[in-house]
């Protein structure tokens, strides 16, 4: 008969034949005094950690570490009774109740990462399930010794690759190094991204460089150590690397162009997260300013995905570069026969009490001309908030300019055609014939 492999289950189930044994109810005791002792310092450091999450701005704890820290207390209370208990009596049932808690670590870990650097929603918890179920799949391995025999299969399975030969096994751990290893990247990436992103004293577009920089670093470096550590030679990569030049000189130009450009935008601050621009024939204030594009969020609410290329080879007009006040016109046409002079003061009177209005350089009309069908007026002003938009402001304006007008009589004209039939154009046609 084959001997039963040597795991925490099978060694849990040579040692006891039944549940009513003294060795296993003395262990079943020593469990659950450490779960209990484990649990009442999770109870009691939790509202500690809570209170201290909100103290400065490096915040590495959540609500998702606090539930890590009931497992892993529970846990390393049991690990010191087994360092204690081993050396005079079995602890079978201690090792696999330590290894069901450190399986129950590692997935309340893996969902804390997870919470912690990606965005909430059905792809995340969905994720979250899958990282879930591989974890307990391989301590269910583990514990039924039929890992080791899969573990010889995978190895079997390899084929050569130049002075490296890489097996099934190889290409497994290959993965779970580097999505671990990222994973890991992207949490410290995320919570450095809060501590710069909180720095006021820099400008929002180095903040935003920086950050980028920083996690692509962070993700580089994650590949580069998990690759060597399960034996797999970094000069494989130069195949990766000759295939994505061969990509980027065939069909990859223009995403490698945004990705430049955007580096470029963000660092020579052309246009910066909140100026107001006019893009393409389109104006919004810049919401957001990606690797790859820019997000203009226009007055009516909708957004426009504009690739960073565009933003460096074409004109942009940037309303808010230097200062955020804007010189805004307003036209206005009078009948002939207006006064003028009572028109134009009129118009200065209406820029009266509204705070955008800026008091110098004072508001000013202007007399452009005079048209086929009245006198062209213009007001002139200064707003000194672009980047809230003119359009409610226009508005506003011209309905006091109409109650002006309406009230002292002057008219705004309307263009007008005067159409004359010739009567005798009919008699002139009888008389041909």
């Amino acid at each position: 008969m084959k001997p039963l492999p040597s795991t925490p289950l099978y060694e849990f189930l040579n040692d006891f034949q039944t549940l009513t044994e003294p060795a296993f109810l003395l262990q079943l005791g020593w469990l659950g005094l450490a779960i209990a002792l484990g649990w009442g310092l999770s109870r009691l450091l939790r509202p500690r950690l809570n209170q201290s999450q909100g103290l400065g701005r490096w915040r590495l704890g959540s609500q998702g570490m606090v539930r890590v820290l009931s497992p892993l207390l529970c846990w390393l209370t049991v690990e010191l009774v087994i360092i204690g208990w081993r050396q005079q009596h079995s602890v079978s049932l201690l090792t696999l109740a330590a290894s069901l808690l450190s399986a129950m670590v590692l997935v309340q870990v893996a969902v804390y990462l997870f919470n912690e650097t990606f965005i909430q929603g059905n792809w995340s918890r969905q994720r979250q399930r899958t990282v879930a179920m591989l974890i307990w799949a391989g301590f269910a391995l583990y514990i039924t010794g039929v890992w080791p025999e899969i573990r010889v299969v995978l190895e079997s399975i390899a084929f050569p690759l130049g002075r490296q030969r890489i097996s099934l096994l190889l290409i497994l751990q290959g993965l779970l190094s580097v999505a671990t290893t990222l994973l890991l990247a992207m949490w410290l990436g995320r919570q450095l991204e809060k501590r710069v992103m909180a720095a006021q004293s820099l400008d929002l577009s180095l903040r935003v460089v920086f950050t980028k920089i920083v996690r692509t670093a962070l993700m580089v470096l994650a590949v580069l150590v998990a690759l060597p550590l399960v034996g797999i030679d970094l000069t494989v990569l130069s195949v990766f690397g000759g295939a994505l030049g061969v990509g980027l000189g065939f069909g990859l130009q223009k995403i490698a162009s945004n990705y430049v450009s955007g580096f470029i935008i963000l660092l020579d601050r052309s246009v910066r997260i909140g100026d107001l621009v006019n893009v393409s024939d389109r104006q919004g204030i810049i919401s957001a300013i990606t690797a790859r594009y820019v997000v203009l969020k226009a007055t009516d609410g909708t957004e426009a995905i504009i690739p960073n290329e565009t933003l460096i080879t074409s004109t942009v007009l940037n309303l808010s570069f230097s200062d955020k006040t804007l010189r805004l016109a307003l036209p206005v046409q009078i009948a002939y026969g207006s006064d003028i002079e009572q028109a134009m003061a009129l118009l200065l009177a209406v820029t009266e009490g509204e705070d955008r209005i800026l008091a110098e350089p004072a508001p000013q009309v202007f007399l452009r001309g005079f048209a086929e069908s009245g006198i062209d007026l213009e007001l002139g002003l200064w707003v000194k908030d672009a980047d809230q938009g003119t359009l409610g402001l226009r508005s506003a304006l011209n309905l006091k300019i109409w109650r002006s007008f309406a009230a002292h009589g002057i008219e705004m004209p309307c263009p007008r055609r005067d159409v004359r039939v010739l009567s005798g154009t009919a008699e002139m046609g009888a008389d041909r014939n």
